[in-house]
């Protein structure tokens, strides 16, 4: 069933695109993490489990990381910086990790699973029926769960101002103290920015500009990341199927190091790789398109900016 409110022609094809549950598959890990989390203990139930979870979420709006159950995969956990942020966790007073575009939470679950402090967490979606379902997900409850959630509209100064002064609350309690529909307490604090699957949602400029957003969230002190992963392609341009732009590792580190952070200050690390290095969206190693003459090979762009 399609949602009547999508008025985007790419999304609406692919709401009308029926879903594939057979192309769901686990490796041991994963299947592992998730009986974990569920308390399931079988892996025909898991799966059906999991399945019928995506189908709902398919009606919310029609990701093909949905689609491809890609939030079945622990990506936050095959980045090379995984440890590292485990480390802030474990080091830094009152470290504070943000998974910005969170969906179901999966990824900030499985941090915590890993030993990033509950408390120290923050998630947030634009569509909170995402983080509803991630409880359904998980079998776990707003009051079983202690990651906060927040919701927001990364594009508005309400939800996130970069023209504002850094918080001037104290680290212990600022988790806490954000806002259920604003994360401006949180500016200048952030000691891990996540996200994934999530710039490739916009164009050039709009890219830019969440880029100077999730700047005004994290904190000054060296060792503090943005990271993430999402798609992109061996020559930057705009997407050959939809109105959006695709990055190179160069112009993706070429815009941090230049635009976001034009006086120094910052080591970027970008890389494409396959889809199945990362085990996301289930997808080839490396997408070939054609528009307008022009060949188009996409992957997946892992990335970490870092203070220094």
């Amino acid at each position: 069933m399609s949602n009547p409110a999508i008025h985007d022609p790419w999304y609406a094809r692919q709401a009308e695109t029926p879903l594939d549950p057979s192309i769901l598959s686990l490796a041991d890990d994963e299947a592992n993490f998730f009986k974990s989390q569920t308390g399931i203990s079988t892996d025909e139930e898991l799966r059906e489990h999991v399945v019928a979870v995506q189908r709902k979420a398919f009606t919310v709006w029609p990701y093909p990381c949905i689609r491809r159950f890609a939030f079945t995969k622990l990506k936050i956990s095959r980045f090379p910086v995984y440890n590292e942020l485990l480390k802030l966790g474990r080091e830094r007073r009152g470290a504070i990790l943000l998974d910005l575009g969170c969906c179901f939470g999966n990824d900030a679950r499985k941090a915590v699973a890993d030993g990033f402090p509950a408390s120290q967490v923050i998630a947030s979606d634009l569509r909170p029926e995402f983080w509803s379902l991630g409880h359904e997900l998980f079998r776990d409850t707003p009051d079983s769960c202690s990651i906060r959630f927040v919701q927001g509209d990364v594009f508005s100064d309400t939800f996130i101002n970069p023209h504002t002064a850094p918080s001037s609350i104290s680290a212990d309690p600022i988790a806490a103290c954000v806002d259920s529909a604003s994360l401006v307490p949180l500016q200048g604090r952030a000691a891990a920015i996540h996200t994934s699957a999530f710039f490739h949602l916009f164009n050039e400029s709009q890219q830019l500009e969440v880029a100077k957003r999730c700047v005004a969230l994290l904190s000054a002190e060296p060792g503090s990341i943005i990271f993430g992963s999402h798609s992109g392609a061996a020559v930057a341009g705009a997407r050959p199927d939809r109105d959006t732009f695709a990055h190179s590792p160069e112009s993706w580190k070429r815009m941090w190091s230049e635009e976001v952070f034009p006086h120094g200050g910052v080591a970027v690390e970008a890389e494409l790789m396959s889809r199945e290095m990362m085990r996301v969206e289930g997808g080839s190693s490396i997408e070939t398109a054609v528009k307008d003459g022009r060949a188009y090979e996409g992957g997946w762009l892992v990335w970490v900016v870092r203070r220094i």
